[in-house]
């Protein structure tokens, strides 16, 4: 990542305390990837003086050190990489045929062709349930993210499954994430059957990212989440643990976006 993608900020005395990628999430400034640069300082207290109520990403000791003080807690996840190129897939993973009954289509449906699917994929009591009702899931969540507004562009590699009525019964699909391709979600239909489904059609898709020259595809998995099992019988490899916290206090200028104070400086 170019030392300009990064939001620096600084003490008083202008030595710099920590730096991050400047994002927006849950409509609050986002500082994600949040990484110490100055392990001297109160890192915790800096944060709650510096970005009240702004959501931050950082490491899980970091982050418990955050809700000590009255942070939430948004998301624990873990971070995993496939190398497309050191270990490329196998060529029986590109076009195997699914299961009697069902197609393998390109994901460029609309977001309610997909909704009852991802829905209930993600039904309450899962770990990445969305608890408000079904329009605000369909809006927030599952829609901008077919769109592109919630990690980035829909790639062709991205893929669907259908029945013979022609219903969406899962799907990978496939972002750039600042040029990164991102696994944004994988899905299946747990009433419908066909146990193992997402498993086919994530192998589908790392097989045609690979194809088309990608070097490599990212996901992240909540703790807890029993898919984490399935990426790594697929060589996802971890890289990273964050926890992911919304950090007390209000937003010095609520409804303006993310806020730059007078001592953030992009870059070192």
């Amino acid at each position: 990542m170019a030392e300009a993608d990064w939001v620096v900020r600084h003490d008083g005395d202008g030595t710099p305390v920590l730096r991050y990628r400047l994002g927006e999430r849950e409509g609050r400034p986002w500082a994600d990837r949040l990484e110490v640069l100055d392990e001297s300082a109160d890192t915790a207290g800096f944060i709650r003086a510096e970005l009240p109520g702004w959501v931050v990403s950082g490491s899980p000791e970091l982050g418990r050190r955050l809700v000590a003080d009255g942070a939430t807690v948004l998301r624990h996840a873990h971070t995993f990489r496939r190398d497309l190129r050191a270990d490329p897939p196998p060529a029986d993973w590109a076009g195997a045929p699914l299961r009697e009954g069902l197609r393998a289509v390109p994901c460029d449906r609309a977001p309610e062709e997909l909704f009852e699917a991802w829905r209930a994929a993600f039904a309450p009591g899962h770990v990445d349930h969305f608890p408000g009702d079904d329009a605000r899931a369909l809006a927030e969540r599952l829609g901008l993210l077919l769109a592109g507004k919630a990690i980035g562009p829909v790639l062709p590699s991205s893929v669907l499954a259908v029945d013979a009525e022609d219903r969406v019964v899962a799907g990978v699909v496939l972002t750039d994430r600042n040029g990164l391709p991102w696994v944004g979600d994988v899905f299946r239909h747990p009433r419908r059957g066909y146990r193992g489904l997402g498993a086919d059609l994530l192998r589908r898709t790392v097989a045609d990212a690979a194809a088309r020259g990608l070097a490599d595809v990212h996901l992240v998995v909540t703790e807890g989440n029993p898919a984490r099992r399935l990426y790594e019988s697929l060589d996802f490899r971890l890289r990273e643990t964050s926890l992911t916290v919304r950090v007390p206090g209000e937003l010095r200028n609520p409804g303006t976006g993310p806020v730059r104070g007078g001592r953030s400086r992009p870059g070192p």
